[in-house]
């Protein structure tokens, strides 16, 4: 049975796992990471909204006028305007520093673009009625915890095409003659379609992969499977490639 928090008032609830802790600094043997069967979309919660919130409007014109309602959005954050709806905030950033206050022209990428959120007081609020289910140990005899989408600054949901992408996990390193060693981007829709990452990647450890997202992997939902020979020795390979993968599904973005 999994350990809960304060049963009696809480309302909801979050399942974890926890992994190895491999972070610099951090103390601890472990760290947790949530259970996600996969990102919900806007559809999903309007259903949601029906069958447990009980909505009686059009699904459709809800559909649209959500989707409308971030279009707008969209233009708004495009314009330099910060965006609160109570529940988080998000708003433009300029990254980098400048040398000079007469700039001619935008230089993005020494001072890139991004959009930062900003939790507000009614998420903050939920917080205490969220319990917290361990379900165990994660197996750690090799996989893959966490996909970061540097591109886009998110977690576990989208994946940019051409853009640096970030894998941690354990014993994931990318090793062995084998050809098809490597890292893969798989089609849900259509498991036979696989792209391999080309390249050599910018870190290659036991516990992080840092590479480029090839530009086929768009318009579909992807997951991530590494092929390696590595066995957690620099010195002894497994004869064949073995495939390590989540359940994490991505959105291109």
């Amino acid at each position: 049975m999994g350990i809960t928090q304060n049963d009696d008032y809480l309302l909801h609830s979050i399942r974890i796992r926890l992994y190895p802790n491999y972070l610099n600094g951090e103390q601890g043997k472990y760290i947790a990471r949530t259970i996600n069967e996969r990102s919900l979309s806007i559809e999903d919660v309007c259903k949601v909204m029906q069958t447990r919130g009980g909505f009686l409007g059009n699904y459709e014109d809800l559909l649209h006028n959500i989707h409308e309602y971030y279009e707008e959005v969209a233009y708004q954050l495009a314009d330099g305007y910060a965006i609160n709806n109570g529940y988080y905030s998000i708003y433009p950033n300029i990254g980098g520093t400048f040398n000079n206050h007469k700039i001619a022209e935008h230089d993005r990428e020494a001072n890139p673009i991004s959009f930062r959120f900003s939790v507000r007081r009614k998420l903050r609020d939920l917080l205490e009625k969220v319990s917290v289910v361990v379900d165990g140990l994660a197996d750690v005899s090799g996989g893959i915890s966490e996909f970061f989408d540097i591109a886009s600054g998110v977690v576990n949901e989208t994946v940019t095409p051409g853009g640096q992408f970030a894998i941690y996990g354990n014993k994931i390193k990318v090793a062995g003659d084998d050809p098809s060693v490597g890292v893969y981007f798989v089609s849900v829709a259509d498991p036979a379609n696989e792209i391999k990452v080309s390249g050599n990647f910018a870190e290659n450890t036991s516990n992080k992969l840092i590479g480029i997202v090839p530009a086929l992997v768009n318009d579909n939902q992807w997951q991530i499977a590494v092929k390696t020979q590595f066995t957690g020795s620099t010195t002894k390979l497994l004869k064949a490639p073995r495939i390590i993968t989540n359940d994490i599904k991505l959105e291109a973005a």
